[in-house]
């Protein structure tokens, strides 16, 4: 969903960097995959079909915050009189 967004921070080598991967449009998405020693970050379309991909080493991954989007409440009907 658009807003979905994920922050990354990692050390380099003395000073903390901070990457984000944002959901850009509507209908896409922002997932999180963990393999061995590798941690994915991908944007997704409504089709699964990759945007963008960030790769990062975990020994090197200080925080990994998801941020997902704000979903909006469901809309109540009105009573009619």
């Amino acid at each position: 969903m658009r807003g979905d967004r994920v922050e990354i921070v990692i050390d380099a080598g003395g000073t903390a960097r901070t990457y984000e991967v944002v959901a850009t449009r509507a209908g896409r998405r922002v997932e999180v995959s963990y393999g061995r020693s590798v941690v994915e970050v991908t944007e997704l379309t409504r089709s699964g079909t990759p945007v963008r991909t960030a790769r990062f080493m975990s020994a090197r991954i200080l925080a990994l915050i998801e941020h997902p989007a704000d979903r909006a409440p469901a809309r109540q009907p009105e009573a009619r009189p």
